[in-house]
């Protein structure tokens, strides 16, 4: 093994030469090692007979250990010396492991390039299931044997499983005992006995969607959506489509129509969503139209089903993938058309060690494959709203709901002219608006994006805060779990009984409000109602948050009180009354250049739950700043005033999309070890007209899991090479080892 040579040629031949001057050709292959943080292949040894192309999986020596390897196309980096045959090692053996497509290799190029992580670890993302690098383990059930006699004795719990038994399926045994109410010992003796048989369970298989499964009626405002989106797909090649359609507007089932006719080309689709684990709505919508579930991705699955997913994507035999935005790093066989839903999200940007955003990046997919990407949102970004305005993308719109319902009204509520009482949270106002709700057999919404019961535990005889002793950051109170949480690095600590300062017992007192506490209060104000509280950290998996979803859909549900998982896309037919709790809490982010389109984005998707199906909808917000644009805004509905400001104000201020971001972030344990090799990194920065570098300061939140941090932003317009910038600043500086930790964030959105 020895680095590339960069330029030799994709599987080019080493000539050894003998004692006779004779030459014999030895077959080379470039191979990247995934999760290594290194951009470069080395050489290795092809053994004769063994046949590999790139993408393919191999094991190959790597020092003292043997790992896997992706043969790449062409070398990349290494030395330019000649290479020693002596040197060279040789392949162990090729994986029985689809391929990687060669548009899998472009594509994490392209954004090793862009984000500036090592090509290594892009091309790990491209193997998050270990399970389909493994040999597939075969899964044993049972099956009824016809022609044996009865069992010698026959108790109630047996003949329960001989009569399930009987309709000749296989099942696993606890699947068998499950249903038959039984152990597995019953089922164990009837297989003792002959009347069962252990068999291999066959491999599930992905069913193929029926792209012509179900007709749907459209509007007519949809049925021009439908036949630009399908003029994209039939027209093939690359284009982006904007699919900008208010809340309940059908957008969901105008893009579906594009998924049909990629399915009818013979071509896969994926569909991404920013929250997949709360999706069971979209699948049942998806069942209606094409007959059958789609592949999910996400992080809620076992090993063994991402194994599943992984190949299947990779074969061709799941034709439509549902997922989170990693999605996007599956080996598609032939994709043709890539959705992003809820477009807008910031779940769509990944924050730990690849940077990317994946709206962004399906678009960079879409043009490297030459097919079609649809966004779509009832508030897209200002950067997908700038190419749609400049004709880069194409601009499709939804203006009305597809029930002909109306937007709901939404209506400020000033907590200077009406307050909450003494200890509550809600004004009476909104309490009215809540009661007369009720009072109609409807539901009600109260959303406020704080997790926990209160944002602040403090003593009230010495002043003692209860704070994080990893980050600069309060400890949250969960009441329900009698736990203080950190939000940021997971600490936790029981309630304490007295303060751990001065020792006073019962002096501990809650400040402000999280959701908790909100619900405590409706509780106390509505004892008969039914209450679903919607959280993440109070909603143990997966089923059980679909299931309280479900249950809020089928009308069991009286007031739901939620965080931002509320504002995902769901569909409650029942829900008439909307109250934001804190209208206010988004517009605090000062340093966030994107607070005020964040705050405008997740308001309005939240109101528009309501009204969206025959009951006609209202929303609340409680606020103390309802001059502010972005409430003025809300509340007048006046959607393309807020979008020319802050479009504007961007353009000024030379921001995204008009310019581009950087951020550094420098951390250690050892605070002034931090703080000396940022003021060190910014003195070393180039010197570069137009690009402006800021900082170094210490980050909003400034320490995260006991290590400090300081933060630089690099911000350029939009056509200098940003990226070049910052290798440059790269090669400058000192070597980076021990504690010290250097993390470069293009476009990024995190500003804590």
């Amino acid at each position: 093994m020895v680095a590339s040579n960069p330029v030799a040629g994709h599987l080019d031949s080493l000539l050894g030469i003998n004692e006779k001057g004779e030459g014999a050709a030895r077959a080379l292959a470039p191979v990247l090692m995934p999760g290594a943080p290194l951009d470069q292949t080395y050489d290795y040894l092809v053994p004769e007979g063994l046949v590999i192309e790139p993408g393919a999986f191999v094991l190959v020596p790597f020092g003292p250990q043997t790992r896997i390897g992706v043969v790449w196309d062409a070398p990349l980096g290494g030395s330019d010396r000649p290479l020693d045959p002596k040197k060279m090692k040789a392949l162990t053996e090729r994986l029985d492991v689809p391929a990687l497509p060669l548009s899998s290799l472009k594509f994490a190029e392209w954004i090793a390039n862009y984000t500036l992580a090592p090509l290594g670890m892009v091309v790990r993302m491209m193997m998050s299931a270990q399970a389909a690098f493994e040999p597939v383990k075969p899964r044993f059930g049972v099956r009824h044997v016809p022609d044996a006699a009865d069992p010698p004795r026959m108790t109630p719990a047996r003949k329960r499983a001989l009569d399930l038994a009987r309709d000749g399926l296989i099942r696993a045994k606890s699947a068998l005992a499950t249903e038959a109410a039984c152990s597995t010992g019953v089922v164990d003796g009837l297989v003792a006995s002959g009347n069962l048989v252990e068999v291999v369970i066959p491999e599930r298989r992905y069913p193929v969607p029926n792209a012509d499964h179900r007709v749907t009626d459209f509007t007519r405002e949809q049925a021009e959506a439908v036949h630009a989106l399908v003029s994209a797909v039939d027209g093939g090649g690359f284009s982006v489509s904007l699919l900008d359609g208010v809340t309940g507007s059908g957008k969901t089932e105008v893009y579906y129509e594009a998924v049909a006719e990629t399915l009818r080309k013979g071509q896969q689709a994926l569909i991404m969503l920013p929250e997949i684990a709360l999706t069971g709505q979209f699948m049942n919508r998806f069942v209606a139209r094409f007959g059958c579930l789609p592949a999910e991705w996400h992080s809620a699955l076992s090993p063994a089903e991402r194994g599943r997913v992984w190949r299947a994507a990779a074969t061709g035999e799941a034709r439509v993938v549902v997922g989170a935005r990693s999605g996007l790093f599956l080996p598609y066989s032939d994709l043709g058309l890539i959705i992003v839903d809820e477009e807008h999200d910031a779940g769509f940007k990944q924050d730990d060690r690849v940077h990317y955003q994946a709206r962004d990046m399906s678009v960079v997919r879409g043009s490297l494959g030459k097919f079609p990407v649809v966004l779509a949102s009832a508030t897209p970004s200002i950067e997908s709203h700038v190419n749609a305005r400049t004709g880069r993308y194409r601009h499709i719109i939804l203006p009305g709901r597809f029930t002909g319902a109306e937007l709901p009204e939404v209506k400020p509520i000033d907590m200077r002219a009406h307050p909450p009482e003494k200890g509550q949270w809600l004004s009476p106002v909104l309490v009215d608006a809540v009661a007369a709700t009720l009072a109609d057999r409807q539901q009600s919404l109260l959303f406020l994006n704080r997790r926990g019961y209160a944002p602040l535990t403090l003593c009230r005889s010495c002043g003692h805060r209860f704070e994080c002793p990893q980050c600069t950051a309060w400890l949250v109170e969960h009441r329900f779990r009698r736990r203080l949480n950190c939000h940021h690095c997971g600490f936790s600590l029981p309630i304490p009984e007295t303060c751990p300062k001065c020792g006073e017992e019962g002096s501990l007192v809650a400040c402000g409000p999280g959701v908790e506490r909100v619900a405590e209060e409706v509780r106390e104000r509505f004892p008969e109602a039914r209450v679903a509280l919607l959280s993440s950290d109070l909603i143990p998996g997966l089923e059980e948050m679909r299931r309280i979803i479900g249950s809020i859909e089928s009308g069991e549900v009286d007031i739901i009180i939620g965080t931002q998982i509320v504002a995902k896309g769901h569909n409650f037919p029942l829900l008439a009354t909307v109250g934001i709790v804190d209208g206010d809490l988004g517009l605090s982010m000062g340093a966030d250049p994107r607070a005020g389109e964040r705050t405008f984005q997740l308001l309005h998707q939240v109101t528009g739950r309501a009204g969206r199906a025959l009951t006609k909808g209202r929303g609340f917000i409680q606020t103390h700043m309802p001059e502010h644009p972005v409430m003025e805004a809300i509340i007048s509905g006046d959607r393309e005033m807020f979008l020319d400001r802050e479009i504007d104000m961007r353009r000024r201020g030379v921001l995204p999309p008009f310019g581009r971001l950087a951020a550094l972030v420098i951390s250690a344990r050892d605070k002034d070890l931090a703080e000396t090799f940022a003021r060190e990194v910014a003195r070393r920065a180039p010197r570069v007209d137009q690009i402006e570098v800021l900082g170094p300061a210490e980050a909003p939140i400034s320490i995260v899991r006991g290590r400090h941090r300081w933060r630089l932003l690099v911000k350029a317009p939009r056509d200098k090479n940003i990226q070049g910038f910052l290798r440059a600043w790269g090669d400058a500086l000192p070597k980076i080892g021990g504690d010290l930790r250097l993390t470069v964030d293009i476009d990024p959105y995190n500003f804590l």
